[in-house]
């Protein structure tokens, strides 16, 4: 993998930026495209709208907490389209419920990890997926 396309899907305009700084200390070159709700993140994977010309993510970083659609929405949808179940999903939240959790798990969602409150634990979970995920993993296309 050249360049890791990577989906966004955060309202927080701090988790936003302190993500897109992580990314820019990781080893492997990313692009990274955000979207601030549901509806922009399907209308982006979906390529409707202003996003007709978008590239497919490798990975998405979804968060539950979103406006108009939530993110257990937006990922029940990703996961029942034939052309993006395979693109992995990881919930990126500040949510420790066992029901978000479960919720996250049973509609296939790949990996589970709570936003750290510390910006240095953050800034090392973004660390730690982007080694698991974008050295270590390897990609159906």
């Amino acid at each position: 993998m050249n360049i890791a396309h990577i989906l966004l899907v955060e309202d927080n305009e701090g988790d936003i930026l302190l993500t897109l700084e992580a990314f820019e200390e990781c080893k492997v070159k990313t692009e990274i495209s955000v979207v601030k709700n549901g509806q922009e993140a399907l209308d982006f994977l979906f390529k409707r709208g202003a996003f007709t010309e978008v590239k497919k993510p490798d990975l998405i970083l979804l968060d539950i907490n979103l406006p108009i659609y939530n993110g257990h929405e937006v990922l029940q949808q990703i996961k029942a389209s034939k052309g993006l179940k395979k693109i992995p999903v990881i919930m990126l939240t500040t949510s420790s419920s066992q029901k978000d959790i479960d919720d996250a798990y049973s509609n296939h969602c790949n990996s589970y990890v709570i936003k750290p409150i510390a910006i240095s634990e953050f800034l090392n979970a973004i660390l730690k997926i982007e080694e698991f995920w974008l050295e270590l993993t390897i990609f159906s296309k």
